[in-house]
């Protein structure tokens, strides 16, 4: 799960994409394990390093490190084409992915959307000491057909029609990221 993130996301009306995420990452079950005592140094490292074989398959993580207590440092690129792919998404697994990018053909519509994780779920891992905050920034020339973001303006930087749609995740009961684009 994510515990303090920066992540952004390009969305071009050709349906092109970049996807950037920075941030730290906890494996809930190793942390757990660690805070009650349950496995030692030599059991750490080997999760630990099963941790980091498994998401090194993905080559688009650029860097990854174990830092400590089952907590991550991970920087993570993805660019391409939507309609070719149809989609991506942060992790790189259907139970595990933390933000994704998909595209409906039939619809034409590309939405952008957090994991969505139940109350009950978050209240657990809030009482365990884990809970996430971040930012998401997500920049298109394309027409936004629903949102739920903190933020909107337009994109200097980039210009012309770009307008930037920003998510800042206070905490971990904060609601899940969601924008809706209609391509042509």
């Amino acid at each position: 799960m994510p515990i303090r993130f920066d992540a952004e996301i390009a969305i071009h009306r050709t349906g092109h994409y970049e996807m950037l995420f920075d941030g730290y990452l906890a494996k809930v079950e190793l942390y757990k394990d660690l805070k009650e005592r349950k496995i030692d140094l030599a059991e750490e490292k080997k999760q630990a390093e099963i941790i980091k074989t498994d998401l090194s398959r993905d080559t688009r993580l650029k860097e990854f490190k174990y830092l400590k207590m089952g907590h991550f440092k991970v920087n993570w690129e993805s660019k391409g084409d939507l309609i070719k792919t149809k989609s991506v998404s942060f992790i790189n697994s259907t139970s595990e992915y933390i933000v994704g990018v998909r595209f409906n053909k039939k619809t034409r519509r590309i939405s952008m959307s957090g994991k969505s994780v139940k109350r009950d779920i978050k209240k657990q891992l809030d009482e365990l000491g884990l809970g996430w905050t971040g930012q998401i920034r997500v920049f298109t020339d394309a027409k936004v057909i629903s949102h739920n973001a903190t933020g909107v303006k337009k994109n200097k930087r980039l210009g012309g029609r770009y307008m930037t749609y920003t998510w800042v995740v206070e905490n971990i009961f904060a609601p899940t990221p969601s924008l809706i684009i209609q391509i042509l």
